[in-house]
């Protein structure tokens, strides 16, 4: 995402059987697993100025501080080991995740992670974010490839993150308010930092209700892939992270710590898991 990137839930969970609900059923441990996504899936400045930490992502990192889907997963079945694949990439919108779902599929992933949407909400204006629509058909495309080639791929997709708490977290840190100004980084939700005007509060609430509107389109294209399809039932979203979260090379990604977080909260509701020992 470079220079852009309740109840509603109780809804989420019913679409998509996500939650304890959708934990029935164990599952084997994946041998081959992909994350997909934009820059937070590649750890985007969690380790460095600008550039992607791949070992520190969530999904398929190695570094033993995040404790990624990959370390918790590779320590069940020796298997997984070293068949870590990354095909995030910084700036991708949903348009882009077909073309990374025909890599997992080339690969033969049978465990995928999908954390898209971000970019879609953090464009240069309201007018100018993805459609709901637009991006519910981008996912259900995506899905529909995933499936015809990988049949038995098991998903998870992990909701957006509340791009409106990172503005609360930060508006009253003057690092953050420079870094969003000068880089416009995430204009829709992040211009006008400090701004209280109703026009501005009014606006930052749409961009809201937008990532919510893609976390809900995201449950029900994965209810519609099948069983095979996990989301984390909004926990990414409604976790309260601070700014020990972001990364203070922009005050926008996801620090160690925050990629700490999203391992954690998206494991434990994803899928269930059957340990082998």
């Amino acid at each position: 995402m470079i220079g852009r990137l309740g109840p509603l839930f109780a809804a989420v969970i019913v679409l998509s059987g996500s939650g304890t609900a959708q934990a029935a059923t164990a599952q084997p441990v994946p041998e081959i697993m992909a994350a997909l996504g934009d820059s937070i899936s590649t750890g985007f400045n969690a380790c460095g100025w600008y550039v992607s930490c791949t070992s520190r992502s969530w999904s398929a990192g190695d570094h033993r501080e995040v404790a990624s889907h990959y370390l918790r997963l590779s320590r069940m079945s020796g298997t997984l080991q070293k068949h870590n694949l990354n095909f995030a990439a910084p700036g991708s919108t949903s348009a882009d995740l077909l073309g990374q779902v025909r890599k997992a599929v080339a690969a033969k992933a049978d465990y995928v992670t999908i954390l898209i949407g971000a970019n879609d909400a953090c464009a240069g204006n309201e007018q100018a974010m993805t459609p709901v629509q637009t991006y519910r058909r981008r996912l259900e495309t995506a899905l529909t490839e995933l499936r015809a080639g990988m049949p038995g791929a098991r998903v998870l997709i992990a909701s957006i993150p509340d791009l409106r708490r990172l503005w609360q977290v930060g508006r009253g840190n003057p690092l953050a308010r420079t870094f969003w100004t000068l880089g416009r980084i995430c204009p829709a939700m992040l211009a006008n930092p400090v701004s209280t005007r109703r026009a501005d509060t009014e606006r930052r609430n749409r961009v809201r209700e937008r990532v919510i509107a893609y976390n809900r389109a995201a449950a029900q294209a994965c209810a519609a892939y099948g069983s095979g399809c996990r989301t984390d039932g909004g926990a990414v979203f409604s976790y309260d992270f601070t700014l020990d979260h972001i990364s203070k090379w922009d005050y926008f990604h996801p620090s160690v710590a925050g990629q700490r977080v999203l391992a954690e909260q998206t494991f434990k509701n994803g899928f269930d898991w059957i340990d082998p020992r």
